[in-house]
């Protein structure tokens, strides 16, 4: 039976026991095996991140920066720009995952396609923020699919039919 492997040093030493004479570092010139190191934080001057978010035929621009939680959609906030409890819920979610709530102020424009498609490319754009901001969550945001853009689109409508894929009705006589 082979031998269980614990820990990442464990399956180093296994790897490198064999290749590497007495005195030399195990780690050298295995990519992957070196320290985990997050990116550097993306701020700006006016101690801001941003991070463009996308979702059918929207398109959001977020800018965050630490404050007390107060929201800004293009010039409205979040309740009177998205009147259904179900969208804020989707706009919050990076925030209640990282444990962030009421430590950013979210300034956003949003432009293009409907209040759910919206609402979805404010939720990727905040997430590519909040790792911008503190690139240490994105395990966490990645792993709860804030990350990858939702790629579903409308299907296109198609000639002889009057949607998509719909027919038209069927007439016997």
């Amino acid at each position: 039976m082979a031998e269980e492997r614990t820990s990442l040093a464990d399956l180093k030493d296994a790897l490198t026991g064999a290749q590497q004479p007495d005195g030399a570092d195990a780690g050298d010139g295995i990519p992957g095996l070196a320290e985990v190191i997050f990116a550097e934080p993306q701020i700006d001057a006016q101690g801001r991140s941003y991070g463009t978010g996308r979702r059918k035929d929207a398109v959001a621009r977020v800018w965050i920066m630490p404050g007390v939680g107060k929201f800004s959609i293009n010039g409205h906030s979040l309740d009177e720009y998205f009147a259904r409890p179900t969208l804020r819920q989707i706009i919050v979610q990076p925030f209640r995952t990282t444990n962030r709530m009421d430590q950013f102020d979210v300034y956003c424009t949003v432009s293009g396609g409907g209040l759910s498609g919206q609402a979805g490319a404010v939720r990727h754009g905040l997430s590519r923020a909040l790792v911008n901001f503190e690139p240490s969550l994105r395990p966490a945001l990645k792993h709860a699919g804030f990350m990858t853009r939702d790629s579903r689109t409308v299907e296109r409508k198609k000639y002889g039919k009057p949607k998509a894929r719909r027919s038209f009705q069927f007439s016997k006589r």
